[in-house]
């Protein structure tokens, strides 16, 4: 199992996670393979050799993407040029399907094994993506507990392999600690906002949701605004109105310590809401995107919600804010309602312990690992 090449896709900050996780299980077991491709940070410190820059591939949006798609075929075509050159053993492909499913096709073609790792979100929308997954890959591995039932259907090879973040949530410190470090009050309620980690996305979520910070009293609560790794702080904090300088603070890692202590939370939907409902903390989802990607969204989603946990739990029980209703009064008057409604926040806390115990059956890592041994065995 020495020296096996393994060329890995993961195009955005959770991608780079969740497969950060598993080349550190398999340089665990002390497989000396060759891990190279696109992806970041977290991939780059467990041994992997990054080919393009990262930050180029965060990107979200139907308009967005369009804008960049000079530089996809580039890599496209890097990547093929390198795969005649020099066929790697494996690919694995971390969810980021707009782009991944074509690589999968050009790895099939050439007769190079494919695992595509937490597979695309068919049953929501482009329903045809599962042809693809099922001409186009060898493996699919699964984290939505729902997944390989349907790939079941439609004769795709498929795996559930447990949701990654059961085995990425570590709270670090404790609440006193976590105070201390940002000079929060104790005696106060905090509320958290976290506005998500690409800019664009960042520029869209961050106006209405200090809007929504202004109406509360400070008098009453600590306000945390998460920023990530991927935005400098001086940048971040720019985008931040001087009247609120010194009415927030800016929360920099620690994430899930502010996702567990916040009393409730506005979150950009995406992992991070999964990552909540997983803590526990009740709170609302709000989606914005330009006008032009959100009517074309609009006329592809096949499912009335946007939440994950919703989805996963099969009930509207996260309140969910979309494009328009994204505004400062909206989120002022959503986290209000359940700070002065004490049956309501318990329901919705209750609820949430239900996507704990579903996605903690597994772990991830040590599944796509015996997976990946597996294929290469089989190869």
């Amino acid at each position: 199992m020495s020296n096996k090449d393994i060329f890995w896709i993961a195009g955005e900050n959770s991608g780079d996670l969740h497969a950060s996780m598993v080349i550190k299980e398999l340089n665990k077991r002390g497989l000396k393979m060759n891990h190279f491709g696109i992806g970041g940070e977290r991939m780059q410190l467990e041994g992997f050799t990054a080919l393009f820059p990262f930050k180029r591939f965060s990107v979200m949006g139907f308009w967005e993407v369009l804008q960049d798609l000079k530089f996809f075929f580039h890599v496209e075509r890097q990547i093929r040029q390198r795969f005649l050159s020099f066929k790697p053993d494996l690919v694995v492909l971390v969810d980021y399907p707009g782009f991944n499913l074509r690589i999968a096709r050009m790895a099939y073609d050439m007769d190079i094994p494919v695992l595509y790792f937490i597979c695309p979100q068919f049953w929501a929308w482009r329903r045809g993506r599962v042809n693809d997954l099922r001409e186009n890959t060898n493996m699919v591995a699964t984290i939505l507990p729902f997944e390989s039932e349907l790939l079941d259907i439609h004769r795709v090879n498929s795996r559930y392999v447990g949701h990654p973040i059961a085995e990425e949530i570590e709270i670090q410190v404790d609440r006193n600690t976590f105070a201390d470090t940002f000079g929060l009050d104790l005696d106060k309620e905090w509320l958290g906002f976290m506005p998500g980690s690409r800019e664009n996305e960042i520029k869209k979520m961050l106006p209405p949701m200090c809007g929504a910070i202004e109406k509360f009293s400070k008098d009453d609560f600590e306000f945390l605004i998460s920023k990530a790794h991927t935005i400098s702080y001086e940048r971040f904090k720019s985008l931040i109105p001087d009247r609120l300088r010194g009415k927030v603070k800016i929360i920099d890692g620690y994430v899930y310590e502010m996702m567990k202590y916040s009393k409730f939370l506005v979150i950009t939907s995406g992992t991070a809401t999964l990552e909540t409902a997983y803590i526990g903390t009740p709170h609302a989802i709000v989606y914005k995107t330009s006008r032009i990607s959100y009517l074309i969204a609009k006329n592809l989603v096949k499912i009335r919600r946007i939440g994950l946990p919703n989805i996963i739990l099969e009930q509207d029980l996260l309140p969910e804010l979309i494009q328009e209703n994204v505004n400062s009064e909206k989120i002022y008057q959503t986290v209000s309602h359940y700070l002065d409604h004490p049956k309501e926040y318990e329901h919705l806390a209750n609820e949430l312990k239900k996507v704990r115990e579903l996605l903690s059956e597994k772990t991830t890592s040590v599944e796509v690992s015996n997976l990946i041994v597996k294929m290469l065995n089989e190869k």
